[in-house]
């Protein structure tokens, strides 16, 4: 089990706070000056995913946008490990640089990290989807993305119903395993059992967040085979499970894909009238932690602390892009998010938990640790 050290407690953001701080993220970063640097896995900020939403973050912070960083390799700028064994040395690279923030996205990071960290304590650090470092100088911050996939189970159940699909089945497909895509998993399946108690499910993991043609064999074996939508949260690999979908919807095939922490409709696009085969996304909105962290380093409020962006905090939510979402499915979607914000639906985050719930399969891939 991992270890969870709590430095300065569990903070728990509500929207509120998200909302004030975003309210200084406006100025220039000269005026700031506040550095950053972002280190990202293989896949990078182009992911289309969750380091994107990240570098996302950088950029709202500093007022600038995508197509022009303006003040890229000045105040911030991204590093990318092409390989684990890269973590390490990247890190120091650039503690050694003096940046004021240095951040570290994804749970792969954590030994690395505690590691450097613990050996310059003056610096700051901040770890995106992990709240088990022990250095003292580091902010953890983690979402409940088991909120955000159930309503993205129960928008892809609702469709099924709503195209008179009989005894639909639907797949999951998961990067590297762990207690943090776990929650993507058991979220989708309990929001997808909510509505439809006998729904047949299959799970696949890639053991990596940069084989998208991986994850594209087995969404076509499973498309093949009678699947109607695949949800997949495996950063850069994912994009494998949109690009079968596409290729089966230009074709007329009734097949969809479910995107992950930003909204990939986009990438789902796939005729001249913009249709997407990406049905709906789980947005896991990581930008909001960037601009949190960085405000904390400008404002001299920086703390070893770890802090949950959840569903009533705007920290995680669902896309509405796609026109094939019916107005009826949405009504039931702002239904289901505001029982689960008023906590009249519990979900369980964890596989342990999930698996004593009634109904719930027995056989998933997923891990805790």
């Amino acid at each position: 089990m991992k270890k969870v050290f709590l430095c300065a407690g569990i903070a728990l953001v509500s929207i509120f706070v998200i909302g004030c701080q975003k309210k200084t993220a406006t100025a220039s970063g000269a005026d700031m000056g506040v550095t950053v640097r972002l280190l990202t896995d293989a896949t990078g900020i182009d992911d289309k995913s969750f380091n994107a939403a990240a570098w996302r973050g950088i950029l709202e912070f500093y007022g600038d946008s995508w197509d022009k960083p303006r003040q890229r390799g000045k105040a911030y700028d991204w590093i990318t490990a092409q390989t684990q064994d890269m973590y390490i040395p990247n890190l120091r690279q650039v503690t050694d640089e003096k940046y004021d923030l240095i951040v570290a996205t994804g749970f792969t990071w954590d030994e690395a990290l505690n590691t450097v960290a613990s050996d310059n304590l003056d610096q700051k650090y901040m770890i995106v989807d992990v709240d088990w470092v022990e250095a003292s100088n580091v902010m953890q911050a983690v979402y409940a993305e088991h909120e955000g996939s159930y309503l993205v189970g129960v928008a892809a159940a609702l469709k099924a119903i709503e195209d008179g699909i009989a005894n639909p089945r639907f797949g999951f497909i998961g990067g590297v395993p762990g207690a943090v895509i776990t929650k993507f998993e058991v979220g989708f399946v309990q929001g997808l059992l909510s509505v439809i108690p006998n729904a047949q499910i299959v799970d696949y993991y890639v053991n990596s967040w940069g084989e998208p043609a991986l994850a594209k064999t087995q969404a076509k074996n499973w498309y093949d085979s009678g699947v109607y939508a695949i949800y997949s949260a495996a950063g850069g690999s994912g994009n494998g499970t949109i690009a079968q979908a596409k290729e089966y919807r230009a074709s007329g095939r009734n097949v969809w894909a479910i995107g992950v922490d930003s909204d990939q409709h986009e990438e789902g696009v796939y005729n001249d009238a913009g249709d997407s085969a990406v049905l709906t996304s789980m947005l896991k909105r990581v930008e909001n932690s960037l601009v949190y962290a960085l405000n904390a380093v400008k404002n001299n409020t920086f703390e070893c602390e770890v802090i949950t962006f959840d569903l009533k905090a705007d920290g995680v939510g669902y896309s509405t892009a796609n026109s094939a979402m019916s107005r009826a499915v949405k009504n039931q979607l702002e239904t289901v998010k505001k029982q689960i914000v008023d906590g009249e639906i519990k979900i369980a985050p964890t596989l342990a938990e999930a698996v004593r719930l009634p109904g719930f399969p027995q056989n998933l891939r997923a891990i805790d640790d």
